[in-house]
Formats: structure tokens, C-alpha cells, sequence
């Protein structure tokens, strides 16, 4: 800058002239650079999406395939539909006895008879009766158990014996998923199968009452006796209740059963120590027959002027009634006496043989074994319903089954918990119909 006064202004060189002008059009070119940028930016997204709505336009199914999309990924996320594979941490469920059993060859029918004591065609009607029942909700995560599979599982348990630990594992499942089929399983069959238990009515009434004449009892419509079921010592239970004659703990099931094996009443649930008496005294059977309800057929007379409109036949545990016949026993019995306990012993031998065949095909309520007291009467009547499916089915009963090697490989029989009781029960407690009842059946016996 050149020297000036001090009133004067200031005079810039040529060459400071030149350097403010050159700094001048660089600003301006940076924001023209700038601007034309912006511009060529916006231009290019303008581009993009004209670009875009042209394809939407041209493939018409676009719209509806990712509609599609969308709602197929809120059906999987809600439940509705699984996933193609489990997430990464849940176990593939094994296949086990459940996928030998849905081989089909000629081996089929004898499997299902060795796992689930019936044949294909009964096992697939009862999983088609009891479907509706156990059906599981498709989750997030895997494809729920089938009915089949669920169905097999139980009546698997309940065959073998096994306890939840191996049944499970056998079956390719958890035990949480094997102890939620039993409840749901035992809670099926006694839904859609309750009426298979039932005193017997119209022409199967008559059946029942004529197989009875014919083994010398006349208006007789069942045998009755108990049976023990064992279970492990109870932890929340008062343990001496349990305690039976036999030094086990146990719980007393009463049936009721024809000369065709087939169980009329069931009733589940009083402790081992129990006498036969009181689990009599507290059945549904004793109130209804108390109160007319029971045996309502024509009155039979017998000798001596008895009339009777029903019986059962009974064991020395159980006291003479009107409705319950059991034997004299006694020293220096009468020859009449001697055949009347004959012929009643062999007809109350349905009873034991229908034990034998229940106890036998199933085999979790021969052994000792876990259970809740809660559940078990349900479990045991709905083992009494497929008892009477398997009859009605003409399935045989392979007499194996009664017979098994202990610790020591000697084969023999098994308990079936049949408990007789130490002492018969005199028949002079019995009331005068009863004692009249008794002795006409006797008396009846000299012309059988």
C-alpha cells in the first residue's frame, strides 16, 4: 500500500487490486459449484423415483406379492403358521417308538399290540375320538406334538410301566411335554368315553343276567372285589393310612364287573389300610341300591318264598346284605353249603381274571410307581374304559403277561393286590333278607 497523508484515504496497488478481485471469483464459483450440485442431487432422487413408480406400474403383482409377504411374516410372528426350522437352540425332537410305530409293513398290528396293547385300527379311532382334546397350539418356536403322537404316548406309559424319565426319551419328547399328555389324554378318554362304564341295559342286561342263571344265579347282575394299586410313600400324606396288610403303600380300587370281564363301577381312591367294608359302605353301588336305584328288573323268587330284584356276588370281606351275596365258609359245612361256595367262588373268578387281564396289558398299576393321589382314581378308570374298548375290539389277551422273572430268574406269577381278608366275615351280622337271601341261594344249589 502506498504512503498517504493522514486526511486522506487509502489507495490500494495494482497488484492488491489483483489479488481482491481473483479472491472475489473464487467465492462466487464455490457456491455456483455448490448450487449446481444441489440441483444435479435432487434431479438424480426425482430420477429414482420416477424410476421406481414406472416398475410398480409395469409388474402389476408387485402390490399383491408383498401384501402377501407382509401377511405371511405376521402369521408366523403370531403363531398361526410355524417356522421352516426351530430357532438354533431348540433341540430337533428324536423320533423313538413313536416313528416305529407309524412304519407300515406287516410287523405294524403286532407292534402296537407288544407297545400299546391294541390294534392299529382301535389306537387310530381312539386318537381320532380324543384329537379335539389334545390338539396343540402351533408355537413361535416348533411344530407341536401331533394327537397320534400324544394319544400313543400315554397309552405307551400306561403299558409299560415305564417312568417319565424313559417313557419320554423313548418317545423323543420332554417330561413336561409327556406329563401334560397324560393329564390331557386321561381327561379325553373319560370325556368321550365316560358311558363305556355303566351298569349293563336293555338286551345287554338281559345277556348279563342269563350268563349269570346259567352259573346258578338267577337276577344276579355282577361280582365285586378290590384291588391294591402300590404307589411310592407319599410325602404329603399321612403314611400309616396307606400302610396295607402286605407292607406296602397302597390305594384300594373297587370294581364291579359281568362274566364277560367287562367293568360295570369303578371306584378309586381310599388309602390301603381301608378294609373292604368301608370302601363298600362309601361306593356309589350301596347308595343306589339303598335307594331303589340300582336293581330295578322283576323280582326272582327263590326257595323259601325270597324275593329278589338284584344282586352282586361278593368275597368274606364284604357282609351279607340284601344285595351283596357271599359264601358260608364255616367248619363242617353242609354239602349244600360246600357247592353253594363252589359255585360262587367260580363265578366271582371273573373278577380276578378281569384284574389279571386290566393289571396285566397295563402295567404302570401293577408296579409301585410315582403318581398324584389327585389324578390317580381318574388314570385308573380311564385304563377301565380302554378295558372295555379292548373287549369290545375282540383283542385276546396273551396269558404272558401274568407271569414275569423276579431277581433271582425265577419266573412267577404276579401280585395283582387281591388282598382276602384275614378273617371271614361271620354271615350272623348279616340282616334277617340277607341271611334269608343266602340261604335260598344255597337251597337253589341242590337242583343246579
Amino acid at each position: 500500500m502506498d504512503d498517504c497523508d493522514g486526511d486522506g484515504p487509502a489507495v490500494l496497488s495494482t497488484t492488491e487490486k489483483t489479488a481482491v478481485a481473483a479472491a472475489a471469483v473464487a467465492v462466487v464459483r464455490h457456491f455456483q459449484i455448490e448450487s449446481a450440485a444441489r440441483r444435479m442431487k435432487a434431479a438424480l432422487s426425482r430420477r429414482r423415483q420416477r424410476l421406481l413408480l414406472q416398475r410398480v406400474l409395469d409388474a402389476p403383482d408387485c402390490i399383491t406379492t408383498s401384501q402377501a409377504v407382509v401377511q405371511l411374516c405376521a402369521a408366523i410372528g403370531c403363531g398361526l403358521l410355524p417356522r421352516a426350522t426351530p430357532r438354533w437352540w431348540m433341540r430337533r425332537r428324536a423320533g423313538g417308538t413313536w416313528e416305529d410305530l407309524r412304519v407300515c409293513d406287516d410287523a405294524t398290528d403286532d407292534y402296537f399290540r407288544e407297545k400299546l396293547r391294541m390294534s392299529r385300527r382301535v389306537f387310530m379311532e381312539i386318537s381320532e375320538a380324543c384329537a379335539p382334546h389334545v390338539q396343540r397350539q402351533v408355537t413361535f418356536y416348533k411344530e407341536p406334538l401331533q394327537p397320534e403322537q400324544i394319544v400313543a404316548y400315554e397309552l405307551y406309559r400306561w403299558a409299560t410301566g415305564e417312568s417319565y424319565d424313559n417313557s419320554t426319551s423313548s418317545f423323543g419328547i420332554g417330561r413336561t411335554s409327556g406329563v401334560r399328555a397324560v393329564r390331557d389324554v386321561t381327561t379325553a378318554i373319560l370325556r368321550v368315553y365316560g358311558d363305556k362304564i355303566s351298569w349293563a341295559t336293555g338286551v345287554r342286561k338281559q345277556v348279563v343276567l342269563r350268563a349269570f342263571l346259567d352259573k346258578g344265579f338267577p337276577n344276579c347282575h355282577g361280582a365285586v372285589d378290590c384291588t391294591h394299586i402300590y404307589v411310592d410313600k407319599l410325602p404329603n400324606a399321612p403314611s400309616e393310612n396307606y400302610f396295607d396288610r402286605k407292607h406296602h403303600f397302597s390305594v384300594i380300587a373297587q370294581v364291579v364287573v359281568d362274566l364277560d370281564l367287562r367293568v360295570l363301577d369303578v371306584f378309586v381312591g381310599y388309602p390301603g389300610s381301608c378294609h373292604d367294608i368301608r370302601v363298600i359302605q362309601l361306593s356309589s353301588p350301596l347308595r343306589r341300591a339303598e335307594e331303589g336305584l340300582l336293581f330295578r328288573g322283576p323280582p326272582v323268587t327263590l326257595p323259601g318264598e325270597v324275593r329278589t330284584n338284584g344282586y352282586i356276588l361278593g368275597d368274606n370281606g364284604y357282609p351279607p346284605s340284601e344285595w351283596v351275596v357271599v359264601p358260608c365258609r364255616g367248619i363242617n359245612q353242609h354239602p349244600d353249603e360246600e357247592r353253594f361256595d363252589t359255585k360262587q367262588k367260580v363265578a366271582r373268578r371273573a373278577v380276578e381274571r378281569t384284574f389279571g387281564r386290566l393289571k396285566g396289558m397295563w402295567r404302570l398299576f401293577l408296579r409301585t410307581h410315582k403318581t398324584n393321589l389327585d389324578s390317580l382314581p381318574q388314570h385308573f378308570t380311564a385304563v377301565c374304559i380302554l378295558h372295555n374298548i379292548i373287549l369290545d375290539a375282540g383283542i385276546e389277551f396273551d396269558e404272558n403277561l401274568l407271569w414275569e422273572v423276579d431277581a433271582n430268574g425265577v419266573r412267577r406269577r404276579v401280585d395283582l393286590g387281591i388282598h382276602r381278608p384275614p378273617q371271614p366275615v361271620s354271615i350272623l351280622t348279616s340282616t334277617r333278607e340277607a341271611h334269608a337271601l343266602h340261604n335260598a341261594q344255597a337251597q337253589r344249589m341242590k337242583h343246579v
